[in-house]
């Protein structure tokens, strides 16, 4: 009796499993997402969606040069000579002040990570406020300015 029911319950519980919903992100596009909508928001919130989009595309595009990390949170957060590649991770505590602006960066940051269109900066490595003197920006090549931001490689 006790074999009867294993053998009728396991077929209905292999079915159970086979039918629930599978988690679709990976842990590893999960703090992607999170790390990318953090920069965009910091970077970007007052840019509209092609500046926020042009910001996550740099980001994305260093996660695939050889001499930046390899991902999008070791980007985000990486230092140079003990400065922050984005300024604001060495401001102190975050602070999402603007609901309607991180909703935006997160929208802008899941459709970067999941939708391969063009990249609207065509590679561009570096970005500065408009409103910034260039210093060693002068330097590199000049790719366009989009919401704000100048944009280079």
């Amino acid at each position: 009796m006790h074999l009867l029911k294993i053998l009728v319950i396991m077929p209905a519980l292999a079915l159970l499993v086979a039918c629930a919903p599978k988690e679709n992100v990976s842990t590893k596009n999960t703090s992607a997402q999170v790390c990318l909508a953090e920069a965009i928001y910091f970077e970007a919130r007052g840019t509209g969606e092609v500046g926020r989009r042009a910001v996550g595309e740099v980001i994305l595009n260093r996660a695939a040069h050889s001499e930046f990390p390899s991902s999008v949170c070791g980007v985000v957060d990486q230092r140079y000579n003990g400065s922050c590649q984005f300024s604001y991770r060495c401001a102190g505590t975050l602070a999402y002040n603007d609901q309607q602006a991180l909703a935006n960066a997160r929208e802008t940051a899941s459709d970067l990570l999941n939708n391969s269109n063009k990249d609207i900066t065509n590679g561009a490595l570096f970005f500065h406020a408009a409103s910034m003197a260039p210093g060693w920006f002068g330097t590199l090549t000049r790719l366009g300015t989009f919401g704000g931001n100048i944009f280079y490689k």
